[in-house]
């Protein structure tokens, strides 16, 4: 919604609300769903059994497919091309090698450019995301193309745990559903074009979640999907409460990594597995959580590339992490070549079948956000910080800011039971990971959410400029 859209459903009486919310969700699920998605599924599920040799053909096939049609029918990279032929260069476009990065910011810029030259725009669906960083983006999409991926959600999200789109389910997310100063229920909407309790995650303050937690027992939700850390603040405060009556199939998280103290905890209160997922709008990279524990790739969505710096991370031993660089294979009327989505990942060696028997490609980690890792001052770049809470430490939730390369600050809320030692525990760890630092504990009452609705767990604070410098003395030969 704009502004004035948003502020007309703002005033309206929640029947109103509901009734705005659900001709939304009708109008989603004609775009999402029709009589060829369980079809769709089934080929998706059948997929994921092809040998290797058959994946990569497969993908070859469809890259030399998009590369083509890119190049010949997209004005930005038919433009690029056309220059860089001007200028000599016989590159050939035939080869992914030869295609520069695509940077966000570049997108962001010139959106429409992107378009092939045979869709109509009027004809299309049009998604106007914020971004994890709060920047929007505008993407565009053919019917067939929307129905196509959430056909691999319904397969790889929704069927591997055993629940479907036609259950009640509840989504915290970012989207405005009521006034952020609102301080009375209902926090949340229900949407009958999809199933859908769509709940509030700006308004989960902790004299608030009650409300919430006797929502999802009342619309008998049978599974929960959201924002990692607000799925684990719902779970504190049902722990804390004694909740015994929020039993789900299943808790899918996603935008967020998901920690093990998370995990523990998710777990216990809604009596049931966790399973991360990761995606993105832009539709060039997908991955879910297998009944194993192994992020399963999906390979139809696009070709992924790790790189750092100007370097392959390709793994030929043990996997490296690398900048997460991605090729659309879905989505051909909006082709985004070798484009960086900013996060980091290391891509599994595949060296043996996972124990679910899927042969689809995994990822060995996700390291985080370009933004949100931190650095030393010898050039390492610091990921995955749950083990600094890892010691069932008495924090509801916390958030590392890196201020300065030599100064973190910890916000954190503490429970009743935090005292000295859980502060020298927080502060050793970080100490052991990044060396002499400065460690300032900042206790709040509440995290701030960004604009987005989203918890930033890290949050480096350090200039691009001083990233590359740290980056480039790393790489230097030592001696």
């Amino acid at each position: 919604m704009n502004n004035w859209q948003l502020h007309l459903y703002h005033r309206l009486p929640n029947v109103a609300r509901v009734a705005a919310a659900s001709l939304r969700g009708y109008e989603l699920r004609r775009w999402r769903y029709s009589a060829r998605t369980d079809a769709l599924v089934d080929a998706a599920l059948e997929r994921e059994h092809w040998p290797a040799a058959q994946w990569q053909k497969w993908q070859q096939e469809r890259l030399a497919y998009v590369l083509h049609r890119a190049a010949t029918q997209v004005p930005f990279y038919r433009d690029q091309w056309a220059a860089r032929r001007q200028q000599g260069d016989q590159a050939s476009w035939e080869e992914l090698q030869n295609w520069p990065i695509l940077e966000k910011e570049t997108l962001r810029q010139n959106a429409r450019a992107f378009i092939a030259d045979d869709c109509r725009n009027q004809s299309l669906f049009h998604d106007h995301t914020s971004g994890t960083t709060g920047k929007s983006l505008d993407l565009w999409f053919r019917r067939e193309t929307v129905q196509d991926w959430y056909a691999l959600f319904e397969a790889r999200w929704r069927r591997w745990y055993g629940v479907s789109r036609h259950d009640a389910w509840a989504i915290i997310g970012g989207q405005l559903v009521t006034p952020v100063a609102k301080r009375r229920p209902p926090f949340w909407v229900w949407n009958y074009g999809l199933n859908q309790l769509y709940c509030s995650s700006y308004h989960l303050a902790p004299d608030l979640i009650p409300y919430y937690l006797d929502a999802i027992a009342r619309y008998k939700i049978k599974y929960l999907l959201g924002y990692t850390s607000s799925l684990y603040t719902l779970a504190e405060a049902a722990l804390r409460l004694g909740r015994n009556d929020l039993k789900m199939q299943v808790a899918i998280t996603n935008a967020e990594p998901v920690y093990e103290h998370q995990r523990r905890a998710i777990e216990k209160a809604f009596q049931c597995p966790v399973r991360e997922t990761y995606g993105m709008a832009e539709t060039v990279a997908a991955a879910s959580e297998c009944e194993h524990g192994q992020m399963h790739i999906w390979p139809e969505a696009g070709w992924l590339e790790t790189i750092d710096g100007d370097h392959p991370t390709q793994p030929t031993g043990p996997g490296k992490p690398g900048d997460l660089i991605c090729t659309s294979l879905l989505n051909t009327d909006m082709p985004l070549i070798r484009y960086r989505v900013g996060d980091r990942a290391t891509l599994a060696v595949e060296n043996d079948l996972c124990q679910c028997g899927r042969t689809l490609p995994r990822l060995a980690s996700l390291e985080g956000r370009v933004d949100d890792l931190l650095y030393t001052a010898d050039g390492r770049m610091i990921g995955r910080l749950d083990p600094v809470f890892k010691a069932q430490l008495p924090v509801r939730e916390a958030q590392i800011v890196q201020e300065r390369l030599d100064c973190i600050r910890v916000r954190y809320v503490p429970t009743e039971a935090f005292d000295q030692a859980a502060a020298r525990s927080i502060t050793d760890r970080l100490r052991d990971r990044m060396g002499a630092i400065e460690v300032i504990l900042e206790p709040m009452t509440e995290i701030p959410r960004g604009a987005n609705g989203k918890f930033r767990a890290v949050i480096c604070q350090l200039s691009p400029e001083q990233r590359a410098i740290l980056i480039g003395n790393a790489r230097k030969p030592k001696g």
